[in-house]
């Protein structure tokens, strides 16, 4: 198990330098000129200025010298600096990460438990109307697209029904501390994490369905039946422990995913992560916070599906980890 991890950390470090590489250049290659945003901003756009600004950060540099300047700094965790804000793009992704992770987090424990049990229900009622009312749910929030659930949620949850905060991250002004400030973050955790989550659930739930029924028919379960096990202790011990290996697998596949559904749900929520950190910085096109925000995320995949990996041991036991 060691040498295995060991052995997947080396490799993801490699891996992450070539996203930064390819990251770095297709950056650069988008139109527009951060130097020209700023001079735009401070109500001069003069070239006397824009070259100022373009030495003062170093943007006159050719591309391969600010490549090996970012690279050098990259190693040493220092992402460079934001023309926008002022201040270092490490300083400012570690400030938004735990609310990224707090809702991602959220979002996919809520999508994977969910998705999980209605699966299970599901397919314990193939053919009836409750298989078909799950799996028509699961369809329709498969096909909706994200950006319309989550302004339909804040319309109906915060504007009409008033139950839920429709933004934020918790009640500015209200000084919260302790169980009380925990309690107020999770009502706002509420309505973002559900509409981030239910894509991922409607996924969930049909492979879960689709995997039990699968299950269901092979060998060894016929056998356990012809034993005389209950049904619950069948669906339990045998069908449900092999149908969730598929399950797993997508779940790390997906946990990328979950990252790039955070940009537009922390946009509409104005929920203060590095999704919508980063969604700022493409607008105002710096250049510095887009890469550290994609580095963030790509080591964050990495970290998923080495840990999707390690579970698959303690799911089934006769799958062995090898480099």
């Amino acid at each position: 198990m060691t040498r295995f991890i060991l052995g997947r950390l080396v490799k993801s470090v490699f891996i992450l330098l070539a996203i930064l590489i390819l990251n770095f250049f297709l950056i650069h290659a988008a139109p527009g000129d951060p130097a020209a945003v700023m001079a735009g901003e401070a109500g001069a756009a003069d070239e006397k200025f824009l070259a100022d600004l373009r030495t003062k950060f170093g943007l006159d540099q050719p591309l391969y010298v600010q490549l090996w300047i970012y690279l050098k700094g990259a190693v040493q965790l220092d992402l460079g600096f934001s023309f926008r804000q002022q201040m270092p793009v490490a300083d400012l992704i570690w400030d938004r990460l735990p609310a990224t992770l707090l809702l991602t987090g959220a979002a996919f424990v809520l999508s994977l438990v969910m998705g999980v049990i209605a699966g299970v229900a599901a397919s314990a009622r193939q053919g009836t109307w409750g298989d078909t009312v799950i799996s028509t749910l699961a369809l329709l929030f498969y096909a909706t697209p994200l950006f319309w659930v989550a302004l339909m949620a804040v319309v109906v949850f915060s504007v009409w029904l008033g139950w839920l905060p429709g933004f934020g991250f918790e009640t500015i002004g209200a000084g919260y501390t302790g169980f009380a400030r925990a309690l107020d973050i999770g009502k706002h955790l509420i309505l973002p994490a559900t509409t981030l989550g239910l894509f991922f659930m409607a996924i969930y739930t049909r492979m879960t369905r689709a995997s039990m029924l699968e299950v269901s028919r092979l060998d060894f379960v016929k056998t356990a039946r012809a034993k005389g096990l209950s049904r619950g202790v069948i669906q339990r011990r045998h069908v449900l422990r092999n149908a969730l290996l598929p399950v797993i697998t997508l779940a790390g596949l997906q946990a990328g995913q979950v990252f790039g559904g955070a940009v537009l749900t922390e946009t509409v929520f104005a929920w203060p992560g590095i999704g919508r950190l980063m969604f700022e910085a493409i607008n105002q096109r710096d250049y510095n916070v887009i890469l550290g925000v994609f580095f963030v995320s790509a080591a964050m995949v990495l970290l998923f599906n080495l840990i999707t990996d390690v579970i698959y041991v303690f799911v089934d036991p006769r799958i062995r980890l090898t480099e």
